[in-house]
């Protein structure tokens, strides 16, 4: 067995290797860019007016004048204006030119107007409500960088600088295989031995999205199926993911078969609870992830590795999170605990509170589960107030 940090260790060392692919900009929603984006010109392109109301030349207030006449009304969308008369005003509306000739705008709020007269009521500064050109950006400043998880406002700011079509990388094609004669379909009633197959759907679920195309397959308890299956398998995906099938039990078969398809083993199980019998391995660009078939377990090693491994793969940076527990716990055994708890915020602070369950099995407790807290292996006390890493799913 290795060491949480062992296994992350070696994850980080065999990466996966993505293509790219471009998209129309509007379709690049929760895909990762495989390009920065970069300014276009200024921003703001112009001196942007930011306020309702005038615009003068502070020179002029500076030396006395109050009283200024409107000399031309400028609403947003039109080219820049040039003052003709020094001692004048325009009025002008947010979003606009700055007109030249003028440095600082009043607000309507701050100032009377009757007969296309102005008047100033109280002071200003030089410069006040103007939104200067390249403020923002200057062109060919970078405002993505590559390897963004791209959002909405990532879409509105390629549209910004015109790019309508992006780079993105290929998500990877993705099979969840789940394992075992025990397992039947969710629109099945199950007999006394049975279980539905509701832990395969969890992970697909989990895995929406930018993390790949996911297909979903379903083996017997049968070495010969489970042989041939791989050999298809390996063909067709990038990644597979299994799930059960590699603990001790004597139907637990399945590292044999990929060791024998040539995949390469770079760790079999992992010193925590739950989650222990986690299989790693790969051949050329294939990986093949095995995890234990406890709905606890699996979805912990998900989280906590796949996801990792992932993320480390197309370069996305996770902040850690942390979380601050509200009572006392023991665990003796030499293991990393990944405590199952329910968060709160109280006072700013994220609150996690244990909520055990009835073990690595106990499907029905991940309902009020908020995420997993990892405890260190080298303690067994865990006092209330401490904080500890937490891998969050709600």
């Amino acid at each position: 067995m290795i060491s949480v940090d062992e296994a992350l260790t070696i994850l980080a060392e065999y990466p996966l290797t993505v293509d790219t692919e471009i998209l129309p900009f509007e379709s690049a929603l929760g895909r990762i860019s495989a390009e920065a984006i970069r300014a276009d010109r200024d921003f703001p392109a112009y001196n942007r007016v930011a306020m309702d109301g005038i615009a003068i030349n502070s020179k002029r207030f500076a030396q006395g004048q109050r009283i200024y006449k409107v000399e031309k009304t400028i609403p947003a969308g039109t080219p820049s204006y040039q003052l003709k008369d020094g001692s004048a005003c325009v009025e002008i509306m947010t979003g606009a030119v700055l007109s030249e000739g003028c440095d600082t705008v009043i607000p309507y709020e701050e100032i009377d107007i009757e007969n296309h007269h102005v008047t100033i009521r109280g002071d200003i500064q030089p410069g006040q409500n103007v939104h200067h050109q390249g403020a923002d950006r200057k062109a060919g400043d970078l405002i993505v960088p590559e390897k963004t998880l791209i959002s909405a406002v990532d879409i509105g700011i390629a549209a910004t600088v015109g790019k309508t079509h992006l780079k993105v990388y290929r998500k990877p094609a993705v099979c969840l295989i789940s394992t075992g004669d025990e397992l039947i379909s969710v629109d099945h009633s199950p007999e006394p031995h049975q279980i539905r197959s509701s832990n395969i759907y969890a992970l697909k679920a989990a895995l929406s999205g930018y993390y790949g195309t996911i297909e979903h397959r379903h083996l017997p308890d049968n070495e010969e199926v489970v042989k041939r299956t791989i050999t298809h398998l390996l063909e067709d995906f990038q990644i597979l993911i299994f799930v059960g099938g590699s603990s001790m039990g004597k139907f637990d078969f399945l590292p044999k078969s990929l060791r024998a398809e040539g995949i390469e083993e770079h760790f079999y199980k992992i010193q925590q609870r739950p989650g222990k019998p986690f299989w790693f391995g790969h051949r050329d660009d294939r990986f093949v992830f095995s995890l234990p078939g406890n709905p606890v377990s699996s979805y912990l090693c998900l989280e906590k590795y796949f996801k990792f491994w992932l993320n480390k793969s197309l370069g996305l940076a996770k902040l850690p999170d942390s979380a601050r527990l509200t009572e006392d716990y023991r665990f003796k055994p030499d293991l990393t605990y990944f405590l199952q708890v329910k968060l709160m915020i109280e006072d700013g602070v994220l609150l996690a509170t244990p909520l055990t369950g009835g073990g690595s099995g106990d499907h029905a407790n991940l309902a009020d589960v908020s995420g997993f807290l990892e405890l260190p292996q080298d303690r067994t006390h865990f006092k209330a107030g401490e904080s500890f890493n937490l891998i969050r799913f709600r």
